[in-house]
């Protein structure tokens, strides 16, 4: 069979894509426990270690099969982290509290794309790495790709978090229509997914970000390597 790809290219946007769904899934688990369920925290996910997180066939298969047949990710996803929204604190409403723990996943995606770039500057400064080197294209991959993901997420629609953090904004009087919304969350999303317009509202915003962080405040160039 004949790759579209190098091995390379498989391997570092697997391990990015690895580590980008650990933290995400990280984000959920332990800002669900320090509002006080504790299901996460005994099953093993309020920690760092990508095995926790993992799913073999989102964050793995589906993955490499996308890399060897199209040249790209597509799209992967982690082991969804259990929660007792019951045993949230009472401080919050339990509707708000979860909305936390939605919005956590994103938000940690976020905050590792922020970080990567900042490894990415000192690396660069430093005359560690250039942007003429694939290493510094392949940090600049993960970059983008956390905040797709992040972007991605936020899609106010059932499964994603995004519809869990609307549930948890709108008013009482219009949950029975968003439950009833909610048994077409899936098709909602593979449309997100298939139709390039819609594709936009996640892919422009993580566009932007991207290059206002590596190139607008950081001042990095472009990479000149491409990773394939």
């Amino acid at each position: 069979m004949h790759l579209s790809v190098s091995p390379a290219f498989i391997a570092v946007n697997l391990i990015t894509l690895v580590l980008s769904i650990t933290v995400h899934e990280f984000g959920h688990a332990i800002v669900a426990d320090r509002l006080g369920d504790r299901l996460p925290r005994t099953q093993g996910r309020v920690t760092l270690n990508p095995l926790a997180h993992a799913d073999p066939i989102g964050t793995i298969a589906f993955p490499l099969v996308s890399m060897i047949f199209a040249g790209f990710i597509g799209f992967g996803w982690g082991r969804p982290v259990m929660v007792h929204p019951t045993a949230f604190t009472r401080r919050l409403r339990m509707r708000t509290a979860h909305l936390l723990v939605a919005a956590a996943g994103p938000t940690m995606n976020l905050l590792f794309a922020g970080f990567i770039s900042l490894v990415l500057f000192i690396l660069y400064r430093t005359g560690v790495v250039a942007e003429t080197t694939v290493l510094y294209t392949a940090i600049t991959n993960a970059i983008f790709l956390n905040l797709v993901l992040a972007f991605f997420n936020l899609i106010p629609t059932p499964p994603l978090d995004g519809g869990t953090v609307l549930a948890g904004l709108l008013p009482d009087r219009l949950m029975p229509a968003f439950e009833r919304v909610q048994q077409y969350g899936m098709f909602i999303l593979f449309a997100f997914l298939l139709i390039p317009q819609l594709s936009s509202i996640f892919l422009l915003p993580a566009t932007f970000l991207y290059h206002g962080i590596t190139n607008g405040i950081m001042g990095l160039p472009l990479p000149m390597v491409p990773l394939r």
